[in-house]
């Protein structure tokens, strides 16, 4: 049982930081001069290029595990 939560945690953070990524990388595409801005006005950090590097490592990590964890058949 303790794996299956793993494993669904896991999948779920890596689809999710991917998609953090995705719109940054996409935004990076069409708007570039925003990369340096806070991601937020609420703070000035993390910025939309940090925020980018983040979420790709923590897709790579998570992806990463959850592959360790999945059955093999």
């Amino acid at each position: 049982m303790k794996k299956k939560i793993l494993q669904a945690a896991t999948f779920t953070l890596f689809l999710h930081s991917f998609a953090g990524w995705f719109y940054i990388a996409e935004n990076a595409v069409f708007h570039p001069e925003t990369l340096a801005w806070g991601l937020t006005h609420f703070a000035p950090w993390p910025r939309e290029d940090t925020f980018g590097i983040f979420c790709f490592a923590i897709s790579i990590i998570s992806l990463f595990i959850f592959m360790l964890l999945r059955d093999e058949k």
